[in-house]
């Protein structure tokens, strides 16, 4: 059902700063930058290998990225976000089989993909995003 590991999100409190933290780790800039208002936040990408590391930095305290820090002191690991083929077929599969959802349909997110969210109960405690190319 999963095709890859798409990125794996970290909230941050300070984007710029944590951008050049990890150009240092990496050795290379973001391959891209994007801010997503209907989730409150601005982006950076780093790829590593066929995936990515998602910096997210809340554009509002009210925002999900905002909240968890709040929640959580700072920032850390956010969510792991994972591509499918069909992320309404998948959605409808785990609604069928009682798994808690965040969303049931998909919304537009960053890179304009059509993205999900399977709720952190559902999961051990970890943020799961869906993605598929909404291409």
């Amino acid at each position: 059902m999963f095709e890859k590991i798409d990125h794996i999100g970290i909230a941050v409190e300070d984007l710029e700063e944590s951008v050049k933290c990890y150009k240092a780790l990496l050795g290379k800039d973001p391959e891209h930058f994007e801010e997503v208002d209907e989730q409150k936040v601005k982006t950076a990408f780093f790829a590593v290998g066929e995936s990515n590391l998602e910096l997210l930095e809340s554009t509002s305290p009210d925002g999900p990225i905002g909240k968890f820090i709040a929640k959580n002191g700072r920032g850390g690991l956010h969510h792991i976000c994972v591509e499918v083929k069909d992320i309404e077929k998948t959605l409808a599969e785990y609604k069928a089989a009682g798994v808690r959802l965040i969303d049931e349909t998909p919304r537009l997110g960053a890179h304009n993909k059509l993205v999900a969210f399977v709720h952190p109960k559902a999961t051990g405690g970890i943020l799961l995003e869906l993605s598929q190319d909404n291409h």
